[in-house]
């Protein structure tokens, strides 16, 4: 059948309207309910404001109105802003130098075209106006009562293309993901205050934060106190790194003070919070050897860049950001985070040790028994022996696994970071006396991450052995060959050795030493899958680890070996000068400090 047929329809090509143009925009920028918010939020933001307060009813379904005491906007600029690609945050002429939130002009249109929105908004020492649009509809500008500032009020989003709603989950779940998007915008704007409440349940606070005053990072991390939790600052690390005009700042958890699930990881470029995958992958490298493979790190972390590096014009919705130089960013990140564990010194979490103490609690009082009515020891022997003949000629079924130093402990060893060791218990865990408190230490896990730190640098002074196959083996990869080809050079460092063997075909003529016999075919498609996910591969480098790691647990101390107080007292000196010292190689801690201060309120002391 022929398009000559005239029974066949020809396409037209026709131009839409403003109001399905923009309908089309909200689809892409206004995905839910937080979509809106973070739009609105930043635009406050983008208007100076030091404090905002965001109002939603129904998870923003019904109602999204965000207040603040920015520079506000006059009668002319109120309806240009309901333009599409209307901004006052570029000027075009460079799209590569974006200084703010927002500057694509395509927030305000989109919700109008989906939603019922009001503008109203006032320049500080002139009147005050507003205006409304519903579905694409627009109504004239009014004058309006306003101190200063501007209010944008979004009711009945998407009634203007009910299938949307359908797409929408719960009320809890919107309000959920609103109060993600306020949280991450409050902690890049910390002297910015932040209000959020729930109208239907009468105006409750959701989420507050006043300004943050100080430095950066003391402004920082009381915002991240309020809003992410004491435990986190309290078990973070300051990161403070620059490298070719690229700095990173920012906090990040110690490994001891891991989560089971990638919850608390934010990062920010330039002040915007985005969720960019090589930035995540990032941070799990930096964590690679001292956190279990189920275990995810708490951390903040503010990555500024000359805006012309970065492109935030990747997607509308702004959360993803391409990188002129990946790889720079990549390696700032990860050397900056391994950098701060290792000059970290012996650190453990804090909540550790809260833990323990809330397990030593004492138990509830038990009914007071007078002596008259309570058996003598001696009866209590004899009613066993005559229960139980064969117990009395029986030695005790165990002994206590304990051995105490005598003599007071060395001042200045007491008054070293893990102090003095004075016990060990049940062959394996060292107490050791501080001028504080007590430490108590894993000494098995402890020796271990020793051992393994010891082969780590064995292994980057003397050079990784190779084992060269006998017969080259022969890998097809197809079109990932010459990928994998291109990482020749910092796989060969590792002591892999590959060439090219025709096409999409590879030749392994060398394997690292440690590995034994390997898989050959796996690994490469291991290093592969790393290459696409975060640009370059560290799958072989953790094999490597894992067999050091292996190594240093059958070599370090075994648990049921009594030491001598020498012997303690040396694990201890050492573990102060070791990198990572504070967590096994599994990402466990390796001791716990408690506080005599807290001790002595278990006893009613305080």
């Amino acid at each position: 059948m022929s398009l000559d047929d005239p029974k066949i329809s020809r396409p037209i090509i026709r131009q839409l309207d403003e109001t399905a143009i923009n309908r089309i925009a909200a689809g892409e920028v206004v995905e839910r309910p937080a979509s809106a918010v973070k739009e609105l939020v930043e635009n406050a933001l983008d208007a100076g404001a030091t404090r905002v307060l965001i109002e939603v009813a129904h998870g923003g379904k019904s109602l999204i109105r965000v207040s603040d005491d920015g520079c506000g906007m006059g009668p002319d600029d109120i309806p240009l802003a309901l333009s599409r690609h209307a901004t006052s945050k570029i000027d075009g002429s460079d799209l590569l130098n974006i200084q703010s939130f927002g500057f694509r002009g395509e927030a305000l249109p989109s919700l109008g075209a989906v939603g019922r929105l009001k503008i109203t908004s006032r320049i500080a020492g002139q009147e005050g106006h507003e205006i409304a649009v519903n579905g694409g509809v627009t109504e004239g500008l009014r004058p309006a009562a306003l101190s200063r500032g501007t209010i944008v009020e979004l009711r009945d989003l998407f009634f203007a293309t009910p299938a949307r709603l359908k797409f929408l989950r719960s009320d809890r779940a919107e309000m959920q993901a609103i109060t993600d998007v306020v949280r991450r915008l409050a902690m890049a704007e910390p002297a910015v205050g932040f209000t959020l409440k729930d109208m239907t349940d009468a105006g409750r606070v959701v989420l507050r934060a006043d300004p943050e005053s100080g430095d950066l990072f003391d402004a920082l991390a009381g915002r991240l106190r309020g809003l992410l939790g004491r435990d986190f600052i309290d078990n973070a690390l300051m990161i403070d790194a620059e490298r070719d005009g690229l700095c990173l700042r920012g906090y990040a958890g110690l490994p001891t003070a891991s989560r089971g699930a990638a919850v608390a990881q934010f990062f920010f470029v330039n002040g915007r919070p985005v969720r960019d995958k090589q930035l995540y992958g990032a941070l799990r490298a930096g964590y690679m050897d001292v956190l279990a493979r189920d275990r995810h790190p708490a951390a903040a972390l503010f990555l500024d860049c000359p805006p012309a590096r970065v492109d935030v014009n990747v997607h509308p919705a702004k959360a993803e950001v391409r990188f002129r130089d990946p790889d720079l960013v990549r390696g700032l990140v990860v050397s900056a985070l391994r950098h701060a564990l290792a000059g970290a010194g012996p650190q453990s979490a804090t909540t550790i040790g809260d833990g323990m103490l809330g397990a030593f609690q004492p138990e509830a009082a038990t009914p007071r028994i007078y002596q008259m009515d309570r058996p003598s020891q001696t009866s209590l022997i004899r009613a066993r022996d005559w229960q139980a003949p064969h117990l009395a000629e029986a030695p005790a079924p165990w002994t206590p696994s304990a051995r105490v130093e005598e003599g007071a402990a060395p001042p200045e060893e007491t008054a070293r970071p893990l102090g003095a060791a004075r016990a060990q218990l049940h062959e394996n865990y060292i107490i050791a006396q501080t001028e504080s408190g007590m430490v108590i230490v894993d000494a098995h896990a402890a020796h271990e991450r020793l051992v393994y730190e010891r082969l780590k640098r064995q292994m980057n002074e003397t050079g990784i052995a190779r084992q060269a196959a006998l017969i080259p083996e022969i890998v097809t990869l197809g079109a990932d060959a010459e990928r994998l080809i291109a990482h020749a050079d910092d796989l060969a460092t590792l002591g892999l050795i590959i060439e090219p063997f025709g096409p999409g075909t590879i030749a392994v003529r060398e394997t690292p030493a440690l590995l034994g016999t390997v898989a050959v075919a796996p690994l490469l498609r291991d290093i592969l899958d790393q290459i696409d996910d975060l640009g370059r591969s560290e799958a072989l480098r953790a094999r490597l680890d894992a067999v050091l790691s292996r190594i240093a647990c059958h070599g370090s101390v075994r648990t049921g070996r009594r030491m001598s107080a020498e012997e303690m007292n040396a694990l201890l000196r050492e573990m102060e000068v070791t990198p990572k010292s504070g967590q096994c190689n599994h990402g466990r801690p390796t001791f716990v400090t408690l506080a005599l201060a807290d001790i002595e309120k278990l006893f009613g002391r305080s």
